[in-house]
């Protein structure tokens, strides 16, 4: 039976590249993100794979959410890649007025939009052979390797989806579905610029890696692309 991933944000960078390797790997790729019909990337790898389908997606949308699941209800998803991410505040000076309306909305996106979908899709997940939820996290929610001021929503939202996503690992521990936390490191992308140390290729091969090798031993725990664990 052929494996079905989801992934969100799949319009571009990183969700794109996870969308194609997918594709390429024989999976069949539900692919969501917010405005479909202005992905032009995503619609050209639509068309070279039939494999991939794409889907309307805002993950701070409740309605969105439960539609997509409801359109998705005979298909068991192996894995489910919450991708979609905001950061607003990567260009911002130092000591700029805090933007509260921006720092409430990137939680609503990075945090509790992962565990809005993760939770809609429960059921799909748990009818799988995967049974796997990867959050793209980042090593900036580590409160560990805080070591400079500034990038206050970014941070606390990602700190705040790795407390939640690991509380969730022990909730479906029961039923052996696994969460895995996952910073998919410095990538040249529009939101990590073009410094990036790291080709989302790159990126996404060492976190696919990380998906394949994955037991519910790892469940609830922060790794970086390369494998190394992250301090909370």
């Amino acid at each position: 039976m052929i494996p079905n991933v989801l992934i969100t944000g799949s319009n571009r960078g990183l969700g794109l590249e996870w969308c194609r390797q997918y594709a390429k790997a024989g999976w069949r790729v539900f692919a969501s993100c917010r405005f479909p019909e202005q992905a032009d990337a995503l619609q050209q790898l639509a068309a070279e794979y039939g494999t991939v389908v794409m889907h309307r997606l805002d993950v701070t949308e409740p309605d969105q959410i439960n539609a997509l699941a409801g359109a998705l209800a005979e298909y068991p998803i192996d894995l489910l890649i919450n991708n979609a991410g905001v950061y607003y505040e990567k260009y911002d000076r130092p000591g700029q007025p805090i933007d509260y309306a921006a720092w409430t909305h990137t939680f609503r996106v990075n945090t509790m939009g992962a565990m809005r979908v993760s939770q809609a899709l429960l059921p799909h997940i748990r009818r799988s052979q995967k049974r796997l939820i990867a959050v793209i996290t980042s090593h900036m929610g580590s409160i560990a390797e805080i070591e400079r001021p500034g990038s206050y929503y970014y941070r606390s939202s990602k700190a705040a989806l790795n407390a939640a996503m690991k509380g969730f690992s022990l909730e479906l521990g029961a039923l052996e579905i696994g969460v895995l936390l996952l910073h998919p490191g410095w990538v040249r992308t529009r939101m990590g610029g073009p410094d990036g140390l790291l080709s989302p290729q790159e990126s996404i091969e060492g976190m696919r890696a990380r998906v394949e090798a994955f037991t519910l031993a790892d469940s609830g725990r922060f790794f970086r692309y390369d494998g190394t664990e992250i301090p909370w």
